[in-house]
């Protein structure tokens, strides 16, 4: 795979309750911290989550996926975070029970991923998938 020219891909998350959104994606999520400080003027981490890929999305695509997702378009906003789990239900029940919103049941999606809308705390939306196995070979 050839290089590419950006070496990272971080989300800068900022939040009023610091502590509560560290708990909510370190505790429950169960991301690793990379690096964290606590300054005169403020906090902050750095939390491992696997590959970033930006996806970049038409408005047509993002009310397609609204309405798999959550059953009506205009819900994601302009920014909507889709983290890889390997079991998107039970991630969903540990998220929605340490704060998150969950809006809406599971649903698999015509790409074969089994997704999960959630509102973090903080009010991100945050799709949780799961890519399901091919049973057709």
């Amino acid at each position: 795979m050839a290089e590419t020219p950006v070496k990272e891909l971080r989300v800068a998350l900022t939040t009023d309750d610091f502590g509560g959104a560290l708990r909510f994606y370190r505790d429950v999520l169960g991301l690793p911290v990379v690096s964290s400080w606590e300054r005169e003027r403020g906090s902050g981490a750095i939390l491992e989550a696997g590959r970033a890929t930006p996806e970049l999305l038409s408005p047509d695509q993002v009310e397609q996926i609204d309405e798999l997702e959550v059953g009506k378009a205009g819900v994601s906003g302009q920014i909507r975070i889709a983290m890889e789990v390997a079991d998107s239900v039970e991630v969903a029940r540990r998220l929605a029970a340490a704060g998150a919103e969950q809006l809406a049941e599971p649903v698999v999606t015509p790409w074969s991923d089994r997704n999960v809308r959630l509102r973090t705390p903080e009010g991100i939306q945050l799709t949780l998938f799961t890519p399901l196995e091919d049973d057709s070979s």
